[in-house]
């Protein structure tokens, strides 16, 4: 029987690079895992989520927050780049909440659980949480012990008890449950929503809610952890529950989360029938691979039809040979073909490109010639950075040139060394993102936009900018050349 009820505190940590806080100003997007997590937690219980993205202050915020709240369990999610930020918060908590129970999840925990092995934790959960969660949530309220599993490493245990140093497997999609949105105000959460067209003067940062239709993906690009993860597989949630989240979640705009919306076409099909049925009229932003897109026209335009506004498809490189060095499946022929085909049904399209860091000032140019020969599209840019646990990652290792590279691990850093300086590879770099922005397509058109909505995107282009031009300083001062 349960012993006591619990406060339950789960942490959105705040960012500290950059470049991360640059594109937050064009997008900021719900803590949905924390929604997931809360949803799992039995009504007698009291969560609360505290995402320390928002506001001034962040540690200030969280020491309020623990003091006056005092939670008896702390939950800490977070991407690779906040590692470090979420071992000084958990390292807080210990300190102020005697007796507390800390545990930390998301991603870095999934890839590189030995970054957690601290004392500051009791228990380090990989994967897809919800149901480790769930599992720890009963063992705190019962007084009694968290036990290693195979998804979870606890504190004072060896890595390979109850296996938990395999890679964590996908659970049933079935067991995904509704998040719980009512933990924060839906207003706080935006994004520019690309679009071909929008009415006169519409918002340019409309409120939007994130969700998951599937999870996996069936390629196998080097660099990518998914493949690993999913084993190879797609697994999608049932049409009917993932119809009813969209119509509840509170904004009219939808940015679906999965890693490829559409690989699976027939679950794409049933999904666009459902949402017809129950007449539901919202905007959609979704992921999917040129390859799909060429092979299934029809189901985009049948998406066209209830509101599908934007894609975003990897394009990776603009030769047909570093293409195949990544396992990428396709060809720049095949990407340019998708654009073609998405833009004729109305659809937009965001091209997604990867930077080498031992890329030439020649590389660099045959990059912007090459964007600049693209119709209007949305366009970013990244460094190459295998994630932890791929093979891309186990033969770039021996090359990192810093001495934490999950510090600086946000796919906007070069982690091995730079062929041309760091500086001038910086002022490269920010110089391709700056001129992708002009190729919007409501930039490009000159659509009418709100004149506070111009001035913020405006304003969010230059920190983004200046953000790539500065970032060779997050690095020592004798690697900045």
């Amino acid at each position: 029987m349960p012993t006591r009820n619990l406060r339950i505190l789960l942490v959105k940590p705040n960012p500290s690079l950059g470049a991360i806080l640059g594109l937050q100003g064009f997008q900021l997007l719900e803590p949905l895992e924390l929604g997931y997590l809360a949803a799992v937690v039995p009504p007698r219980h009291e969560v609360r989520v505290l995402d320390l993205r928002l506001g001034f202050a962040p540690r200030r915020q969280f020491l309020r927050a623990i003091r006056s709240w005092k939670p008896d369990l702390v939950g800490f999610t977070g991407y690779t780049h906040e590692a470090s930020t979420t071992r000084e918060l958990a390292k807080i908590a210990r300190q102020e909440l005697a007796g507390a129970t800390i545990v930390v999840g998301g991603h870095h925990a999934t890839v590189a659980p030995d970054d957690y092995d601290l004392e500051t934790f009791d228990a380090v959960v990989r994967g897809e949480g919800t149901g480790p969660f769930r599992a720890i949530v009963e063992a705190v309220e019962q007084g009694e012990p968290i036990a290693p599993a195979p998804m979870v490493r606890v504190r004072g245990t060896t890595p390979s008890d109850a296996g938990s140093e395999e890679w964590p497997q996908y659970p049933d999609p079935s067991t995904l449950p509704m998040p719980r949105r009512d933990l924060w105000d839906s207003r706080n959460y935006r994004s520019v929503w690309l679009c071909e067209e929008m009415p006169r003067w519409g918002a340019l940062y409309p409120r939007v809610s994130l969700v998951r239709s599937s999870y996996g993906c069936k390629m196998q690009c080097t660099f990518c952890i998914v493949p690993h993860l999913s084993r190879g597989n797609h697994m999608p949630r049932n049409v009917e529950l993932v119809a009813e989240e969209i119509a509840n979640a509170p904004a009219d705009h939808i940015y679906f989360v999965d890693d490829e919306n559409f690989i699976d076409p027939e679950h794409g099909w049933q999904l666009a029938e459902a949402l017809e049925r129950r007449g539901v009229r919202k905007r959609y932003f979704a992921w999917t691979r040129a390859t799909t897109v060429n092979n299934h026209p029809d189901l985009f335009r049948r998406w066209r039809t209830i509101g599908l506004d934007a894609c975003f498809i990897g394009f990776e490189f603009t030769s047909d040979k570093e293409l195949k060095v990544v396992h990428k499946g396709g060809t720049t022929a095949s990407n340019e073909r998708a654009v073609d085909t998405l833009r004729s049904i109305g659809i937009a399209v965001h091209a997604a490109f990867l930077i080498l860091p031992e890329w030439s000032e020649d590389d660099f140019t045959r990059l912007r010639d090459y964007v600049r020969g693209l119709p209007p599209i949305q366009c970013s840019f990244t460094i190459c950075t295998p994630s932890p646990g791929t093979p891309d990652w186990d033969a770039m290792r021996d090359r990192v040139w810093v001495d934490d590279p999950y510090d600086l691990y946000d796919c906007m850093h070069p982690l091995t060394p730079t062929t041309v300086p760091l500086r001038r590879f910086a002022e490269l770099y920010s110089q391709q993102a700056n001129e992708g922005l002009s190729k919007v397509p409501l930039r490009v058109k000159r659509h009418p936009t709100r004149p506070w909505d111009i001035v913020k995107v405006n304003y969010a282009g230059m920190r983004y900018a200046k953000a790539y031009r500065e970032l060779y300083r997050d690095y020592p001062r004798e690697l900045w050349g």
